[in-house]
């Protein structure tokens, strides 16, 4: 039974300058019981006491489903041989709250502070998990959590379709290009949002088939299949956002399980027009 609201807020309060500690997962098989979070009780309470808003609850309870977890870890036997290097992910508590007595964190594990893990275990996206507090010791860091977000939204933005499908650069480091991120900003786009569209967008991190030019090049024709809306233009370049929701008919390989964004040429994009609703 969950416990009275009111006394989780009490609870609460004296371990919110917690939240934004960097933690270590110090227990590794742990990972073989927790339940997704939405599936945790307490959580979603746990998380509106500390005051996450319902935009970001919504997101730690999406992401904080096991399809989310990266391959290596995500099913026993990956699992298995990975775990001595699930201590290296570098996470953050989210929110504590307390499950018949004992105490409970939600931790995030962000993407792009994890680009250090081997690829299997690489997230592409922040993923969440809800973990007994004995199972994490605090990092001395002066790292912040990050803000969570999912990346900008889509819906009602131009529909792009790519013609020219080698035109792509894979490998652009958007974050050092000042005009790019200043052309994100002025979209209305938080830091959080562009700070995915800026890890999202290169080769690395995007699904296996398609994260090297080895792996893309013999599928690089079927880039003209991806569902794609229009992000952002500048220069000669533009920004293509490329919904996992519209795209699961793609192959496996190429098949994005959280929204990617690809920056190609301008003259290789033709904008069809507002998104029908």
């Amino acid at each position: 039974m969950i416990r009275p609201f009111l006394p989780l807020i009490l609870l609460l309060t004296p371990v919110l300058g917690m939240a934004q500690r960097q933690v270590r997962i110090i227990d590794p098989v742990i990972l073989d019981i927790v339940p997704d979070v939405r599936k945790t009780k307490g959580a979603e309470a746990g998380l509106a006491a500390a005051g996450v808003i319902t935009e970001q609850r919504d997101l730690v309870l999406q992401y904080g489903d096991r399809a989310y977890w990266p391959e290596g870890i995500r099913n026993d036997s990956a699992r298995a041989a990975n775990q001595p290097y699930i201590r290296n992910y570098t996470a953050f508590r989210v929110c504590t709250y307390p499950l018949d007595s004992v105490p409970m964190a939600v931790v995030m594990v962000p993407a792009p502070d994890n680009i250090h893990m081997p690829e299997e275990m690489r997230p592409l996206a922040d993923f969440y998990l809800v973990l007994p507090e004995k199972t994490l010791e605090d990092v001395n860091s002066s790292k912040q959590r990050p803000t969570i977000s999912r990346g900008p939204r889509w819906k009602n933005l131009p529909v792009a379709q790519i013609v020219k499908t080698d035109d792509l650069y894979a490998s652009y480091d958007l974050g050092s290009d000042s005009i790019g991120i200043k052309e994100l900003l002025s979209h209305g786009l938080s830091q959080a949002e562009v700070d995915a569209v800026v890890f999202r967008s290169h080769e690395a991190n995007w699904p296996a088939g398609i994260n090297t030019f080895d792996r893309r090049y013999p599928r690089i024709k079927d880039f003209k299949k991806y569902k794609a809306f229009v992000g952002a233009k500048w220069d000669d370049k533009v920004l293509l956002i490329i919904p996992a929701e519209k795209n699961r008919g793609m192959a496996t390989v190429m098949r994005p399980y959280v929204d990617l964004y690809f920056v190609y040429a301008a003259s290789a994009v033709e904008v069809k027009g507002k998104k029908k609703r």
